[in-house]
């Protein structure tokens, strides 16, 4: 049995910030919007979703208790179940993938997949913990660093110099510009409103039109600190002897901006679309996770795309578009290089750098992303890739029907 992508929806981007335009609504009201968006954009009075299914990384507060469900309920699905998934920044890529596996499996005939997470309101690290905190043994094992400072040693271990991210960095912003003015992403926007109605926020909020490379530049290195003084450039030297320093590249201008936003993908079998009436926009042929070293963190995407595309009977050439996303400048550029993808074909709207990182819900956006542009450009097949903490990267292989 085949997986359709029937929709996809999202919010918009706000900033992370408590002066961000989403700060005030609540990581529930995020989720219900994309779900009354499906609903609003697809006629369910035959039938409603088998599930809901979300990521999010800091299921905590807010955004503790199953929102999954509990989005469900505020929308009017009562008998409609739901649950979280949580691997770190693939949580909603995740979520989209076990989605594809329950229909495929013959477990489901409609889910609902995407994430929420509101950075605004729940921070990042507050409720993570785990053995990387409080056990210094495992740490002793796997080397942990901080993604910043992994970031940095696969710059140096690659050649990649401050030049190669800041112009990477420059170019995210620009083409996220041009897609925002081209009116690229309105397909899949649903704009966000407080409780009386009044739009809060209808176009992402991060992105700087006026990015260049000469103003990159200017910014400092961001983990100088916790590499250097507070010891982790010694520690990935224990892991990698061969590197005499770190050259640190990475600052908040090249690296993924903080951001709050929901998604939803709308997946089901040939008989769910039959009996809601709609068409498919595209099938995922192939999904994959892989892992890689813990201490270097960011490198799994290369395997993950690898095995995706085996899996699939396919080549990089068989590819039309890749989302890679841009949890730092070097993770794409290390991509491309080592699978020998152009720059033109991926991230093609720009990515995280420009329109922000809500990490628990930029999986189910990149989805929606790669298939909008596969229809504006008339093309077939795309590739959505994401690292993770921990070392662990997810892939998903969409082609439009």
């Amino acid at each position: 049995m085949e997986a359709f992508i029937y929709d996809a929806v999202r919010t918009p981007r706000g900033k992370g910030k408590p002066q961000g335009a989403l700060h005030t609504l609540s990581p529930l009201e995020l989720g219900a919007t994309v779900l009354d968006a499906i609903l609003a954009r697809n006629d369910f009075r035959s039938m409603a979703p088998d599930e809901v299914v979300f990521g999010c990384v800091e299921a905590v507060d807010d955004q503790g208790a199953n929102l999954a469900r509990s989005a469900a309920l505020q929308v009017g699905w009562d008998e409609v179940p739901g649950f979280m998934v949580s691997r770190f920044c693939g949580s909603a890529l995740d979520a989209v993938n076990t989605a594809a596996a329950k229909v495929m499996g013959g477990q489901a005939d409609c889910i609902v997949a995407g994430g929420v997470e509101m950075n605004s309101l729940v921070p990042m690290l507050v409720g993570t913990g785990g053995p990387s905190v409080s056990d210094v043994f495992f740490n002793d094992r796997v080397l942990q660093t901080p993604q910043g400072v992994a970031a940095d040693l696969i710059a140096t271990l690659e050649g990649f110099g401050r030049e190669d991210v800041d112009a990477f960095a420059a170019a995210s912003h620009q083409r996220a510009a041009q897609a925002q003015a081209g009116g690229f992403f309105s397909r899949s926007m649903a704009p966000v409103r407080d409780r009386l109605g009044h739009v809060l926020l209808e176009q992402d909020e991060l992105v700087r039109a006026d990015t260049t490379a000469a103003s990159l530049a200017r910014l400092p290195a961001s983990f100088v600190e916790s590499g250097e003084k507070m010891g982790f450039d010694a520690t990935v030297r224990l892991r990698y002897p061969q590197v005499d320093r770190i050259d640190h590249v990475h600052h908040a201008g090249n690296s993924s901006g903080i951001a709050d936003g929901a998604s939803a993908v709308l997946i089901g079998s040939a008989a769910a679309g039959d009996r809601l009436r709609i068409t498919a926009r595209a099938r995922i042929v192939a999904t994959a996770t892989a892992a890689d070293d813990p201490c270097i963190m960011l490198t799994a995407t290369v395997p993950a795309a690898r095995r995706c595309l085996s899996r699939a009977g396919l080549t990089v050439e068989d590819i039309d578009l890749f989302e890679v996303n841009e949890a730092f400048a070097v993770v794409p550029l290390h991509f491309m290089k080592h699978l020998g993808v152009p720059h033109d074909k991926l991230n093609v709207a720009g990515g995280a750098i420009a329109l922000g990182h809500p990490v628990g819900a930029t999986g189910g956006m990149l989805v929606g992303t790669a298939l909008d542009e596969l229809e504006r450009r008339g093309q077939r097949r795309a590739l959505v890739v994401m690292c993770t903490g921990l070392g662990m990267a997810v892939a998903t292989l969409i082609e439009r029907t």
